[in-house]
């Protein structure tokens, strides 16, 4: 029987001018849907998982599309909420060779970020789930989402489910009058997966310090929440916005494994790149016996959504399997 997975979190409206154009060249936008969690609930159902996303649009045109979108790349939209007046949206302009990528967002006030705990019986929603997924991106928003993917969390723990957390945040995203120190550690001690980064472990609970290294701020941010079995990163090395190279990395408590390089020639899109990475290790770890061979998955499925356009990896199991297994020669299949 096909695992489950049950993402939280806001889904945005991203609107992009056309290729590479800049904001000041563009007459029109490219319009599709994302956000970081049901990314990866939809990776995931490209791989071939049972995925389910629970989020609130508003109840108007815009967020019947939204939910057309899901549902288009085979989630369960069946515990969608609707309210309020405003969809979350965001402008990408996309950058290339030495020119960054820039991204405004326009969020303030949407429909999920006046989502409550009332509002969810996570029970219902769990029932039958192997996996809950969330990033730390959802806690930002408002009170209220931070309070309802605690419930979240708590209830998948106490039904047995593996929790998973990527918990890498933007500091500037806390406005509503409490900070990422005060609300993450309550939500991360009752994680069994935290995919992180050094600078996070350190921002967040003031552990570790600049010059030490992944695997000693993994092991404190352990021993700090007992709970947590593994702590999963990625190094990425921009030779450019065009050229990236990507590599995994895990303490497991007992040892600290690395992927080989992946080297991304030619990126189409960058934005994601991470969520393929947590679907990939989420994919990963409920399917393969070892460590090193999830995060050689995951690490797989991140580099190919660079070749992806959109917020989404759209590629399948085989692909990445290919790629996992060493073959980079993006031959075609017939």
């Amino acid at each position: 029987m096909a695992k489950k997975v049950v993402t939280f979190g806001e889904v945005m409206m991203r609107l992009s001018p056309p290729g590479y154009s800049k904001f000041a060249q563009a007459t029109s936008f490219d319009l599709v849907y994302g956000g970081g969690e049901a990314n990866v609930a939809i990776s995931c159902a490209y791989l071939g998982m049972k995925a389910a996303h629970v989020t609130r649009f508003p109840d108007n045109a815009l967020g019947k599309a939204a939910t057309q979108f899901l549902r288009h790349h085979w989630l369960s939209t069946e515990h969608v909420l609707y309210g309020g007046t405003m969809l979350g949206k965001y402008f990408l302009e996309k950058g290339a060779v030495h020119r960054p990528s820039e991204v405004i967002y326009e969020r303030v006030g949407s429909s999920f970020s006046l989502i409550e705990p009332s509002m969810v019986d996570w029970e219902v929603v769990l029932k039958d789930a192997d996996w809950f997924h969330w990033t730390g991106i959802t806690p930002a928003i408002s009170e209220g989402a931070a309070m309802c993917c605690l419930d979240a969390i708590k209830t998948a723990n106490r039904m047995g489910i593996t929790v998973s957390g990527d918990i890498n945040s933007r500091q500037n995203m806390w406005k509503y009058g409490k900070t990422m120190q005060e609300v993450m550690p309550a939500l991360v001690e009752n994680c069994d997966i935290v995919i992180t980064s050094r600078r996070g472990i350190r921002e967040m609970f003031g552990l570790g310090d600049l010059d030490c290294k992944f695997r000693v701020s993994a092991k404190a941010l352990m021993d700090t929440f007992p709970r947590i079995k593994k702590v999963v990163g990625k190094t990425r090395t921009s030779v450019s916005a065009s050229h990236q190279q990507i590599q995994g990395k895990m303490w497991n408590g007992e040892e600290y494994l690395k992927t080989e390089r992946l080297n991304i020639t030619h990126v189409i899109d960058r934005v994601g790149t991470g969520d393929a990475f947590a679907a990939g290790l989420v994919y990963g770890l409920l399917h393969y016996e070892e460590d090193i061979q999830a995060l050689d998955f995951a690490s797989a499925a991140c580099a190919l959504k660079h070749t992806v356009p959109g917020d989404v990896n759209l590629v399948s199991l085989e692909n990445v399997i290919d790629l996992m297994e060493g073959d980079t020669s993006g031959a075609i299949k017939r």
